[in-house]
Protein backbone atom coordinates (compact mmCIF):
# COMPACT_ATOMS: atom_id res chain seq x y z
CA UNK A 1 0.00 0.00 0.00
CA UNK A 2 2.89 2.40 0.64
CA UNK A 3 4.47 1.57 -1.75
CA UNK A 4 0.93 2.46 -4.67
CA UNK A 5 1.03 5.27 -2.59
CA UNK A 6 4.74 6.60 -3.48
CA UNK A 7 4.22 5.64 -6.95
CA UNK A 8 1.22 7.83 -7.76
CA UNK A 9 2.32 10.68 -5.47
CA UNK A 10 5.47 10.84 -5.07
CA UNK A 11 7.30 9.27 -8.76
CA UNK A 12 10.35 11.14 -7.96
CA UNK A 13 11.05 10.07 -4.89
CA UNK A 14 10.74 6.43 -5.41
CA UNK A 15 12.21 5.94 -8.48
CA UNK A 16 15.27 7.89 -7.00
CA UNK A 17 14.94 5.26 -4.40
CA UNK A 18 14.92 2.73 -6.62
CA UNK A 19 17.97 3.79 -8.68
CA UNK A 20 20.43 4.26 -5.97
CA UNK A 21 19.33 0.73 -4.76
CA UNK A 22 20.09 -0.76 -8.26
CA UNK A 23 23.43 1.23 -8.92
CA UNK A 24 24.42 0.52 -5.31
CA UNK A 25 24.17 -3.51 -5.75
CA UNK A 26 26.84 -3.54 -8.74
CA UNK A 27 29.27 -6.57 -8.59
CA UNK A 28 27.66 -8.13 -4.86
CA UNK A 29 23.64 -8.56 -6.56
CA UNK A 30 23.01 -11.46 -4.10
CA UNK A 31 24.58 -10.10 -0.79
CA UNK A 32 22.65 -6.83 -1.76
CA UNK A 33 19.10 -7.93 -2.20
CA UNK A 34 19.59 -10.27 1.15
CA UNK A 35 20.54 -7.18 3.12
CA UNK A 36 17.84 -5.00 1.28
CA UNK A 37 15.20 -7.80 2.03
CA UNK A 38 16.66 -7.67 5.88
CA UNK A 39 16.43 -3.96 5.58
CA UNK A 40 12.47 -4.12 4.50
CA UNK A 41 11.55 -6.67 7.03
CA UNK A 42 12.38 -4.02 9.46
CA UNK A 43 11.83 -0.76 8.05
CA UNK A 44 9.23 -1.48 5.36
CA UNK A 45 10.11 1.01 3.18
CA UNK A 46 8.48 1.18 -0.22
CA UNK A 47 11.86 1.53 -2.26
CA UNK A 48 13.50 -1.78 -0.75
CA UNK A 49 10.08 -3.14 -1.46
CA UNK A 50 10.10 -2.18 -5.24
CA UNK A 51 13.87 -3.83 -5.09
CA UNK A 52 12.88 -6.92 -4.39
CA UNK A 53 9.65 -6.75 -6.53
CA UNK A 54 12.57 -6.36 -9.22
CA UNK A 55 14.64 -8.91 -8.73
CA UNK A 56 13.17 -11.77 -7.03
CA UNK A 57 11.71 -15.12 -8.37
CA UNK A 58 8.83 -14.29 -10.98
CA UNK A 59 8.12 -10.93 -9.07
CA UNK A 60 5.65 -12.88 -6.53
CA UNK A 61 5.82 -12.10 -2.93
CA UNK A 62 5.99 -14.25 -0.65
CA UNK A 63 6.07 -14.20 3.36
CA UNK A 64 7.23 -16.64 6.43
CA UNK A 65 4.89 -17.35 9.31
CA UNK A 66 6.35 -14.02 11.09
CA UNK A 67 5.34 -11.81 8.01
CA UNK A 68 8.43 -11.46 6.54
CA UNK A 69 9.38 -10.94 3.05
CA UNK A 70 11.06 -14.98 2.29
CA UNK A 71 11.24 -14.81 -1.57
CA UNK A 72 14.72 -15.66 -2.83
CA UNK A 73 16.33 -13.38 -5.65
CA UNK A 74 16.45 -14.23 -9.47
CA UNK A 75 19.96 -14.55 -9.80
CA UNK A 76 19.53 -14.75 -13.15
CA UNK A 77 18.72 -10.31 -13.65
CA UNK A 78 19.54 -7.62 -12.00
CA UNK A 79 16.20 -6.04 -11.79
CA UNK A 80 14.61 -3.87 -14.47
CA UNK A 81 16.86 -0.50 -15.37
CA UNK A 82 16.77 2.78 -13.28
CA UNK A 83 15.52 4.76 -16.80
CA UNK A 84 12.74 2.42 -17.84
CA UNK A 85 11.66 2.10 -14.33
CA UNK A 86 11.50 5.40 -14.01
CA UNK A 87 9.16 5.51 -17.00
CA UNK A 88 7.19 2.83 -16.48
CA UNK A 89 6.24 5.03 -12.35
CA UNK A 90 6.28 7.73 -14.25
CA UNK A 91 3.43 6.52 -16.77
CA UNK A 92 1.67 4.76 -13.43
CA UNK A 93 1.16 8.21 -11.84
CA UNK A 94 -0.08 9.85 -14.37
CA UNK A 95 -2.90 7.34 -15.07
CA UNK A 96 -3.76 7.02 -11.74
CA UNK A 97 -2.91 10.69 -9.95
CA UNK A 98 -6.08 12.05 -8.70
CA UNK A 99 -8.35 8.86 -9.67
CA UNK A 100 -7.46 6.51 -7.28
CA UNK A 101 -8.20 5.41 -3.84
CA UNK A 102 -6.11 3.17 -1.92
CA UNK A 103 -7.20 1.09 0.85
CA UNK A 104 -6.57 -1.55 3.05
CA UNK A 105 -9.78 -2.78 4.53
CA UNK A 106 -11.58 -6.45 4.56
CA UNK A 107 -13.13 -7.03 1.09
CA UNK A 108 -16.32 -7.30 2.85
CA UNK A 109 -16.38 -3.38 3.51
CA UNK A 110 -15.19 -2.88 -0.28
CA UNK A 111 -17.96 -3.69 -1.62
CA UNK A 112 -20.19 -2.29 0.69
CA UNK A 113 -18.97 0.56 -0.37
CA UNK A 114 -19.56 0.06 -4.24
CA UNK A 115 -22.89 1.13 -6.47
CA UNK A 116 -24.24 0.16 -9.80
CA UNK A 117 -22.12 2.80 -11.18
CA UNK A 118 -18.98 1.10 -10.74
CA UNK A 119 -17.16 -2.32 -12.30
CA UNK A 120 -15.68 -5.06 -9.39
CA UNK A 121 -12.92 -7.04 -10.58
CA UNK A 122 -12.50 -9.64 -7.58
CA UNK A 123 -9.11 -12.04 -7.57
CA UNK A 124 -9.40 -13.47 -4.14
CA UNK A 125 -6.49 -16.49 -2.95
CA UNK A 126 -7.59 -19.34 -4.97
CA UNK A 127 -9.06 -22.10 -3.60
CA UNK A 128 -6.73 -24.57 -4.65
CA UNK A 129 -3.63 -23.11 -3.27
CA UNK A 130 -4.82 -21.10 -0.20
CA UNK A 131 -6.58 -23.95 1.75
CA UNK A 132 -3.43 -26.11 1.26
CA UNK A 133 -0.61 -26.46 3.88
CA UNK A 134 1.72 -24.49 1.43
CA UNK A 135 3.07 -21.16 3.80
CA UNK A 136 3.53 -18.96 0.51
CA UNK A 137 0.21 -18.30 0.31
CA UNK A 138 -2.01 -16.30 2.31
CA UNK A 139 -5.31 -18.05 3.85
CA UNK A 140 -8.20 -18.48 2.06
CA UNK A 141 -11.41 -16.70 2.38
CA UNK A 142 -14.81 -17.92 3.46
CA UNK A 143 -16.53 -19.82 0.79
CA UNK A 144 -20.20 -19.92 1.37
CA UNK A 145 -19.37 -15.68 2.78
CA UNK A 146 -17.89 -15.50 -0.37
CA UNK A 147 -20.93 -16.79 -2.25
CA UNK A 148 -23.25 -14.98 0.05
CA UNK A 149 -21.47 -11.27 -1.15
CA UNK A 150 -21.17 -12.76 -4.63
CA UNK A 151 -25.24 -12.45 -4.48
CA UNK A 152 -25.84 -9.21 -2.85
CA UNK A 153 -24.06 -7.96 -5.82
CA UNK A 154 -25.73 -9.63 -8.34
CA UNK A 155 -28.99 -8.40 -6.59
CA UNK A 156 -27.83 -5.03 -6.31
CA UNK A 157 -27.50 -5.42 -9.95
CA UNK A 158 -23.67 -4.56 -9.81
CA UNK A 159 -21.50 -5.78 -12.31
CA UNK A 160 -18.08 -7.83 -11.76
CA UNK A 161 -15.51 -9.93 -12.79
CA UNK A 162 -14.03 -12.63 -10.55
CA UNK A 163 -10.85 -14.75 -10.87
CA UNK A 164 -11.16 -17.22 -8.77
CA UNK A 165 -10.55 -21.46 -10.05
CA UNK A 166 -8.57 -23.07 -12.40
CA UNK A 167 -7.21 -26.34 -13.41
CA UNK A 168 -3.47 -27.66 -14.42
CA UNK A 169 -4.23 -30.25 -17.01
CA UNK A 170 -6.83 -32.79 -15.50
CA UNK A 171 -6.47 -31.88 -12.35
CA UNK A 172 -8.97 -29.30 -10.65
CA UNK A 173 -8.01 -26.82 -8.22
CA UNK A 174 -11.43 -25.70 -6.12
CA UNK A 175 -15.02 -25.78 -6.70
CA UNK A 176 -16.84 -23.95 -9.41
CA UNK A 177 -19.15 -21.61 -8.70
CA UNK A 178 -23.18 -22.35 -8.71
CA UNK A 179 -24.97 -22.58 -12.10
CA UNK A 180 -27.53 -20.99 -10.13
CA UNK A 181 -26.13 -17.54 -9.28
CA UNK A 182 -26.41 -16.67 -13.02
CA UNK A 183 -22.79 -15.91 -13.82
CA UNK A 184 -20.81 -17.00 -16.89
CA UNK A 185 -17.49 -18.84 -16.83
CA UNK A 186 -14.30 -18.63 -19.37
CA UNK A 187 -11.61 -20.79 -19.56
CA UNK A 188 -7.93 -18.98 -20.68
CA UNK A 189 -5.00 -21.24 -21.20
CA UNK A 190 -2.65 -19.41 -19.29
CA UNK A 191 0.40 -21.64 -20.63
CA UNK A 192 2.73 -24.49 -19.33
CA UNK A 193 2.64 -24.95 -15.73
CA UNK A 194 6.28 -24.26 -14.35
CA UNK A 195 5.99 -26.47 -11.62
CA UNK A 196 5.30 -29.54 -14.02
CA UNK A 197 8.31 -28.79 -16.31
CA UNK A 198 10.12 -28.37 -13.53
CA UNK A 199 8.98 -32.46 -12.83
CA UNK A 200 9.51 -33.34 -16.41
CA UNK A 201 6.25 -32.53 -17.41
CA UNK A 202 4.36 -30.33 -19.70
CA UNK A 203 0.69 -29.69 -18.31
CA UNK A 204 -1.31 -26.88 -19.33
CA UNK A 205 -2.59 -24.55 -16.51
CA UNK A 206 -5.99 -23.01 -17.27
CA UNK A 207 -7.45 -20.21 -15.29
CA UNK A 208 -11.64 -19.22 -14.35
CA UNK A 209 -12.66 -15.32 -15.10
CA UNK A 210 -16.40 -15.38 -13.90
CA UNK A 211 -18.94 -13.03 -15.50
CA UNK A 212 -22.13 -11.69 -14.24
CA UNK A 213 -25.00 -11.38 -16.68
CA UNK A 214 -25.18 -7.74 -15.68
CA UNK A 215 -21.88 -7.06 -16.88
CA UNK A 216 -22.66 -8.71 -20.07
CA UNK A 217 -26.01 -6.99 -20.42
CA UNK A 218 -24.24 -3.74 -20.02
CA UNK A 219 -21.54 -4.58 -22.41
CA UNK A 220 -24.80 -5.82 -24.70
CA UNK A 221 -22.43 -9.05 -25.48
CA UNK A 222 -24.15 -12.54 -25.86
CA UNK A 223 -21.76 -15.84 -24.33
CA UNK A 224 -20.75 -15.96 -28.51
CA UNK A 225 -19.90 -12.59 -29.06
CA UNK A 226 -18.15 -12.58 -25.61
CA UNK A 227 -15.61 -15.60 -26.92
CA UNK A 228 -15.42 -13.96 -30.48
CA UNK A 229 -14.47 -10.41 -29.16
CA UNK A 230 -11.69 -11.88 -26.79
CA UNK A 231 -8.43 -10.25 -27.10
CA UNK A 232 -7.02 -13.15 -25.23
CA UNK A 233 -3.93 -14.56 -27.64
CA UNK A 234 -4.43 -18.10 -26.62
CA UNK A 235 -7.55 -19.98 -26.83
CA UNK A 236 -10.26 -19.23 -25.01
CA UNK A 237 -13.39 -21.29 -24.17
CA UNK A 238 -16.72 -20.54 -22.93
CA UNK A 239 -18.21 -23.30 -20.68
CA UNK A 240 -21.56 -24.07 -20.15
CA UNK A 241 -23.96 -24.32 -18.45
CA UNK A 242 -23.37 -21.73 -16.25
CA UNK A 243 -26.46 -19.72 -16.54
CA UNK A 244 -29.88 -21.69 -15.01
CA UNK A 245 -32.91 -20.88 -17.28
Amino acid sequence: MDLWHEIIHNPERISSGYEKLWNEQKGKEREFYDFVRDQFNKTKRPDYLLYLLARCVKASIRYNSKGEFNQSPDNRRKGRHPEKMRIDIFAASNLLGGRTIITSKDYREVLKSVSGMHLVYMDPPYQGISNSKDPRYYTGIDFKEFLHQLESLIDRRIPFLLSYDGRKGQKIYGIELPAEMGLYRIEIEAGRSTQSTLLGGNDITYESIYLSRELLARLGLSPDELVSKSTVSKPTQLLLPMMDN
